[in-house]
């Protein structure tokens, strides 16, 4: 297994794309397999013969044993009782003439191996799974006719209510039992689902999910944090892009000047644009924004570099690009490496002011919230303003107070007259 991210510790076999006794050549596609970041291609490094796979499908550590490519013939037991430091297989195996077990372990049932060739993403693989549908029968959107979970999903929106590969079959009449022995008011809509307190779902971390987990509790625990919030007018900026978008060949949104703002804010002050290495601390020359995306597995952060000498139509393409192939899980390791600083924006989801946790080694992330409208005083005057909350969380080890405080004002001047961005 390979080391395919500067994070990854292990990697996880979703599919074998050639079987056993396959001819492969080197560079020739082997295998998907789900890193922290992506779910990528494993290709061969030789040419030969598959003579065996040693993990079907699975977690598996970095530089551990995957698969055995050879000459026709060859004892790859002896080869990887070799690579492993342990005795040959053949001296392990008991000698009553039972069936070897290598056969049931490694070989996929019959009705299996044939889908498993179709080139699909393993969330397009999952659902079709659950929905019964038939991979085969699907032309993929995807690169190079790949798979993906929207053709599934086009495929459940086009087929009849009453096709069998996916329908739901009606419940048994003994499953309506327990619900009469519940008591229940009339016109009471909370009616149980279930009476079985016990029922639940367990579910398997994917490798996406347990770096998270790692990375964010590495920061919680370790970094001390501290927050700093500022409330932002965004009247101007709302009028600013108004304008910006009637000439624009592409429309502008909001966090597009989040970004550009925060940019030109740590050329300003590079004591923000910083990382925490142990025992030193490196300030950036280059100021590189990580932009969290959510999707179904969790959070990645694709990079827009150099995003303070960009315009903002090009950060607005970048953005979405990526966002795109970061849902479709398309970005490459070197796409999510190098930011120096995080920006994580809910106001999409009406969240008017949150908190996030830093993005490791970076000293700080930014968090935006929703621009709402309420009532503020201008001129000594109450009238309806629109208003924006943004959070800033520092590691202490890096960034003192009034640090973090001199970049949000610098932050907020950009976002209450943008004309700045223009100096």
């Amino acid at each position: 297994m390979p080391r395919m991210s500067d994070t990854m510790e292990e990697g996880n076999i979703v599919a074998w794309l050639k079987k056993e006794g396959d001819r492969v050549e080197s560079g020739q596609t082997l295998a998907e397999v789900e890193t922290d970041k992506a779910t990528m291609e494993l290709d061969a490094f030789t040419d030969g013969v598959l003579l065996h796979i040693a993990v079907p499908k699975g977690p598996v550590a970095i530089d551990g044993i995957i698969a055995v490519i050879g000459q026709e013939g060859e004892d790859w037991k002896a080869a990887v009782a070799a690579a492993s430091g342990s005795a040959p297989a053949s001296a392990q195996e008991p000698t009553a003439p039972a069936a070897p077990a290598a056969p049931v372990a490694h070989t996929a049932p019959a009705a299996d191996s044939e889908p498993s060739r179709v080139k699909a993403s393993p969330l397009a693989r999952s659902l079709a799974k659950e929905s019964g549908v038939n991979l085969q029968s699907i032309q993929g959107s995807g690169d190079q006719g790949r798979i993906v979970k929207r053709d599934v999903e086009a495929v459940l929106q086009s087929a009849p209510a009453t096709a069998p590969a996916i329908a739901t079959p009606a419940p048994a009449p003994v499953a309506a039992a327990p619900v009469a022995e519940v008591s229940v008011p009339a016109g009471n809509p909370y009616i149980p689902a279930s009476t079985d307190h016990s029922a639940y779902e367990d579910v398997t971390l994917s490798q996406m999910r347990k770096v998270i987990a790692r990375r964010l509790s590495e920061s919680k625990f370790s970094a001390p944090h501290f927050y700093l919030t500022v409330e932002i007018n965004m009247d101007n900026a709302i009028e600013w892009r108004t304008r910006l978008n009637e000439v624009a060949p592409i429309k502008i949104s909001f966090n597009d000047l989040v970004i550009k703002a925060s940019a030109a804010a740590l050329r300003q002050h590079p004591g923000i644009n910083a990382s925490w290495l142990g025992d030193k601390i490196r300030y950036h020359k280059e100021v590189h924004i990580g932009v969290a995306v959510a999707i179904e597995e969790g959070l990645l952060v694709p990079v827009i570099r150099n995003a303070d000498i960009k315009t903002l139509t090009q950060i607005n393409t970048e953005v979405r690009n990526q966002a795109v192939k970061a849902k479709e899980r398309k970005l490459q390791p070197e796409e999510m490496q190098g930011n120096t600083f995080t920006i994580s924006n809910l106001g999409m989801f009406g969240i008017e002011e949150f908190t996030a946790i830093i993005n490791p080694p970076d000293a700080c992330i930014l968090a935006v919230g929703g621009i709402i409208q309420k009532p503020v005083v201008k001129n000594g005057e109450i009238v309806v303003g629109n208003t924006m909350k943004v959070s800033l969380s520092c590691d202490h080890r890096v960034v003192d107070g009034a640090k973090g405080a001199q970049f949000l004002q610098t932050l907020r001047a950009v976002l209450e007259d943008p004309i700045r961005l223009l100096i």
